[in-house]
């Protein structure tokens, strides 16, 4: 995590408390930086709140909302091909549930570890909060790597992870979705052995699944069709709109395809794509069905991208996609993938709006760094809720045995997402921030969970 001196624009009333919470949020919680990371972002916005509302220090409650519900770390056993036993660890951090039953995806990626379970998390609380729905927030996964298994290999694992996580599931209690590396797929191989376990076809325990056995239309692209509808808001306040407007996009997984097809879909002209290894970069836009098959269908690398697309397009290893200049930049892949050095380049070369696709993808001081500069800067907690307010929308549709068509899916979609980014832009005039999406967010997601936890007491 980038130094950033905490809370020094604070008022002196509120400076001790602050700093004193975070100190013990360090304490308390060690070696955890991407956990720290977003617990300060939340914290540095609150100052005006608490000015508003005093009762919001009282019974403990800002510590008590740092504080997960409940948090479960379990071995999660299984064979691959060859017979050999592997042992991966599985997470399941529930973590407020003042709102709803925990929501939020699961993640299979080497990464995950803890400290990256409860920085999600703790966003998902918020995000969820936003969207005005009954739904809490809570984040699972695991440190197993689907990368290069076998569809064998993703099913036994996917087994094993769900016999110890089914008895902290239910649709009144904890509705897991995907994320990274678990896609409808591994959803699927989850719900068929939750349903083996328990004996009872749930389907409101999991979203994210098959359109044919419960799932909903639309929440496959419901993160990035979100992601552009709120930049595409953002872009309304500074009198223009997408079309013909040259985007960039990091990441080439279910968020970034789905954010370059609405924004393709609304005349932008979105010009890259990535992965791990690299980024193309298109001039004549990127042709959406060639990287949905290269990474959908045959799960392969971005780098097959331009010689299968032609002269227009070329892969840059290991490079940063924010150097190509661009009106707007929507950072889609994973955390702190955009730092203060990139934020600078995104200024120089004229960006006006940036949108995270993905969860916390700008680091602390890029976020400054682009704000300093004018450019519109719209946080993942806000830009990504279309993924989860879909998947409330598929839980609706579940307790009613109901099956809602794309279009509907799609409208009520849209208006969540005006409704999200209405409440940000108010939420920053009414504090004395305008145009600060970070603080509108931050505070409107606060103020839902704070005033739920105060009226249903020390819980």
């Amino acid at each position: 995590m980038p130094h950033v001196t905490p809370f020094d624009s604070s008022p002196a009333s509120h400076l001790p408390i602050l700093q004193r919470i975070y100190s013990d949020t360090l304490h308390r919680n060690p070696g955890e930086p991407e956990f720290h990371q977003s617990v300060h972002e939340v914290l540095t916005s609150l100052a005006p709140a608490l000015s508003a509302h005093p009762e919001f220090t009282e019974t403990g409650l800002i510590e008590r909302m740092i504080e997960p519900e409940r948090q479960i770390i379990f071995r999660v056993p299984w064979q691959d091909d060859s017979g050999k036993t592997l042992v991966n660890r599985g997470f399941r951090v529930e973590f407020n549930s003042t709102l709803g039953p925990y929501k939020g995806g699961l993640r299979f990626h080497p990464s995950v570890n803890l400290g990256v379970v409860k920085f999600l998390g703790f966003e998902q609380t918020f995000k969820n909060a936003l969207t005005g729905l009954n739904i809490g927030g809570g984040k699972g996964g695991s440190d197993f790597n689907p990368r290069g298994r076998s569809v064998e290999e993703v099913m036994r694992f996917c087994q094993s992870f769900m016999i110890e996580l089914h008895r902290h599931l239910g649709e009144h209690t904890d509705v897991p979705a995907g994320d990274i590396g678990v896609s409808s797929r591994e959803i699927g191989f989850l719900f068929g052995q939750y349903r083996r376990i328990t004996n009872r076809w749930e389907p409101g325990v999991l979203t994210g699944k098959g359109r044919e056995w419960g799932g909903s239309e639309a929440r496959t692209q419901a993160t990035g069709y979100g992601s552009v509808l709120f930049l595409e808001q953002m872009l309304k306040m500074r009198g223009e709109d997408l079309d013909g407007q040259r985007i960039t996009v990091s990441g080439s997984g279910n968020v970034a395809i789905y954010s370059i097809a609405k924004a393709q879909e609304l005349g932008a002209h979105v010009i890259t794509a990535s992965d791990s290894d690299g980024y193309v970069i298109d001039e004549k836009g990127i042709n959406l069905e060639l990287l949905k098959q290269i990474k959908e269908v045959e799960r392969g690398r971005i780098s097959a991208y331009p010689s299968r697309q032609g002269g227009s397009a070329r892969y840059v290893p290991t490079g940063c996609v924010w150097n190509v200049p661009a009106d707007a930049a929507l950072p889609s892949a994973t955390q702190n993938e955009l730092d203060s050095a990139a934020a600078a380049t995104l200024v120089n070369n004229g960006v006006k709006a940036v949108a995270e696709g993905a969860n916390m993808p700008t680091t602390p001081d890029a976020i400054h760094v682009l704000q300093q500069a004018g450019v519109a800067f719209g946080p993942g907690k806000a830009v990504n809720a279309g993924g989860v307010a879909a998947s409330a929308l598929e839980m609706q549709q579940n307790s009613g045995r109901e099956i809602w068509a794309f279009d509907q899916v799609e409208e009520e979609l849209a208006a969540i997402m005006c409704r999200i980014h209405n409440t940000c832009y108010e939420t920053a005039n009414q504090y004395g921030a305008p145009g600060d999406y970070v603080v509108g967010a931050n505070i409107a997601g606060f103020e839902r969970v704070a005033a739920g936890m105060l009226a249903q007491g020390i819980v």
